[in-house]
């Protein structure tokens, strides 16, 4: 048997369907070996096994979606694509939903049996050459500390995502504002062995008479003020993985655009006639329910049906309370660290009012007030408080209190610049450099001591 991720098992009771898939696949110089039941092609399997399976869902004895099952529980990342007919594409989604890489529906050409086929040992390749890598990088993927906690929830989401990151499902993430769904996307990227880039797009964020051409791309003279070509994010993310954050602020008309790329992996940028291939995995997140969005006539069903192979759901900050202590610990050691400033342990009164607090900006207003606790400021006060107190954002208080160690410590060494630098530990440019930044002269304190004495 190769020792690549070149050969596939073909599972059907169909003798005419297996000798044509069979006929198929060797002209694609693809090494296969087909079975008429799913038992039989289960002897021949064992974790690590280097190929894919293409099996069909209704078989007797065994059906496709039990042998899905049993693959899974041999090796969970290997790739198995379910052929399914008589427009049964519920039970297709299903499989998809319990771990198949990919579906195609009967009758099939050819040439998009070969491509799905390809992609599938392509991407079991990868998973064999960088299994040890991807959970390492699983384990330290940059943010990941936003995925820390104990919380059963969480458990079972940790466990979901590890059960469809391999796939190529769509994913449909819904949580709050702040409770890490980029995180989560990112951790499903980075896990799913995909060689394309990971690529973020906030949907609210952009004008709407932009979007079109963000998402999709444009040709030379498209539109007014087009001079160049201009590869769009998901052609930019061919390969990989395109995070479509706030999903539910997308126009319609683009939902339309979406909806077709997926069903058909291609598209076209604007002002061009050229259909452009594409394979790309689409995880999207929204804060509202978008099924109800649907009945409102305000999101497309068929999108959402199609987005929502796998759903999954990150409970707000306030449902997980007891993740708090070790979320904090973790930001105040990260800030401490970026911030050069000495680790403060929080006190058990401190702790109290954390956990009884009801975070609604979730992780992301935790992490920040871990920092402004790092910065002796008040970790608690919300943007909007110190807005109000002082006038001041969060950047613009950690640039009050840099100024003001400065000051403090020019004013400690009678504005001696060498006893400073060396106090502060910071280099003598980098210092100079401040001093510019925040209009200091150390000679205002050199006569202010003098003055004193």
């Amino acid at each position: 048997m190769p020792t690549t991720a070149d050969c596939v098992l073909f599972v059907d009771d169909d003798a005419d369907v297996r000798e044509a898939a069979q006929q198929t696949l060797e002209l694609a110089d693809i090494h296969v070996e087909v079975f008429a039941d799913a038992g039989s092609a289960l002897s021949r399997l064992r974790k690590g096994w280097p190929g894919v399976v293409i099996s069909d869902i209704r078989m007797p004895k065994m059906d496709g979606l039990e042998f899905l099952g049993e693959i899974k529980k041999i090796d969970n990342d290997m790739p198995v694509i379910m052929i399914t007919g008589h427009g049964d594409v519920a039970t297709a989604v299903k499989a998809m939903q319990n771990g198949a890489f990919d579906f195609i529906e009967k009758p099939y050409s050819p040439d998009l049996f070969i491509d799905i086929t390809k992609r599938a040992m392509a991407h079991r390749k990868l998973i064999l050459e960088n299994r040890t890598l991807r959970i390492e990088l699983a384990r330290h993927t940059k943010n990941a500390s936003d995925f820390i906690g104990r919380n059963p929830a969480m458990e079972k989401l940790r466990t979901l995502i590890g059960n469809v990151a391999s796939t190529n499902a769509h994913v449909l993430i819904n949580g709050e504002t702040g409770s890490g769904k980029e995180v989560i996307a990112r951790n499903l990227h980075e896990m799913s062995g995909r060689p394309g880039p990971f690529v973020a797009v906030n949907c609210g964020g952009m004008p709407e008479n932009l979007i079109e051409s963000e998402l999709f791309g444009h040709e030379a003279g498209a539109f007014t003020g087009a001079d160049h070509k201009r590869i769009g994010k998901f052609e930019f993310a061919d390969k990989g993985t395109i995070f479509l954050d706030e999903i539910e602020s997308m126009p319609l008309a683009l939902q339309i655009k979406l909806l077709r790329v997926l069903q058909e992996r291609a598209l076209e940028r604007l002002g061009s006639n050229r259909v452009q291939p594409i394979d790309l995995r689409v995880v999207a997140a929204t804060k509202t329910d978008l099924r109800e969005a649907s009945s409102r006539g305000e999101f497309r069903e068929d999108l959402y049906y199609r987005l929502n192979v796998v759903q999954l759901h990150i409970p707000p900050l306030r449902e997980r309370k007891d993740d708090i202590p070790l979320l904090f610990e973790h930001f105040t050691r990260d800030a401490a660290k970026r911030f050069d400033r000495p680790v403060k342990l929080v006190t058990p009164a401190e702790m109290a009012q954390f956990t009884a607090y009801d975070w609604p900006g979730n992780v992301r207003e935790l992490r920040n007030a871990a920092e402004r606790r790092v910065l002796g400021l008040d970790p608690l006060a919300t943007g909007n408080d110190m807005a109000s107190q002082n006038g001041m954002t969060l950047p613009q208080q950690v640039e009050a209190f840099e100024r003001s160690l400065i000051t403090e410590a020019l004013r400690e060494h009678g504005g001696n610049v060498t006893a400073t630098v060396s106090a502060l530990g910071v280099p003598r440019k980098t210092f100079y450099d401040k001093l510019t930044k925040y209009d200091i002269t150390p000679a205002e304190f050199r006569r202010a001591r003098s003055a004193s004495e």
